[in-house]
């Protein structure tokens, strides 16, 4: 019983691994590169922290916002991320997602409002999260 357990974990595994390399090779922006994605991380989580204690954002927004700060906190990840290639994978995945419902539920200003990097920086998470019509200027 525990072998079944064990080899059905690891097909499980496996199967979302594949899924998510397949998502990021598909869903990869043109002129989007990893070193951009890594570029602004810092200012991508400062982002998320600002548009979560933003008192005029929807309350389910903030919320969505404090459940992804709590996820990305959590050590135990969907897929752990001493796993090459795809260790960060589901970290990012599940960022982009939630900024693009942020954007739809509370408008691409939101993001403009509190973005704290460069405008370049800006352009690369909307390219990477699609979203949209956030003025770059």
């Amino acid at each position: 019983m525990a072998w079944q357990l064990l080899v059905g974990f690891l097909i499980a595994l496996l199967a979302v691994w594949v899924a998510l390399v397949a998502f990021l090779v598909i869903a990869k922006p043109n002129g989007s590169t990893l070193n951009d994605a890594v570029r602004i991380l810092p200012d991508t989580l400062r982002l998320v922290r600002r548009l979560a204690a933003d008192r005029s954002l929807p309350r389910g927004v903030r919320v969505r916002l404090w459940l992804l700060l709590a996820y990305l906190a959590f050590p135990i990840d969907l897929i752990p991320d001493f796993l090459p290639l795809i260790g960060y994978a589901d970290d990012v995945i599940i960022t982009l997602a939630v900024l693009r419902s942020v954007v739809r539920r509370a408008g691409p200003n939101a993001v403009r409002r509190h973005w704290p990097g460069s405008e370049a920086g800006l352009a690369v998470l909307s390219g990477l999260a699609y979203l949209g019509d956030v003025d770059h200027s």
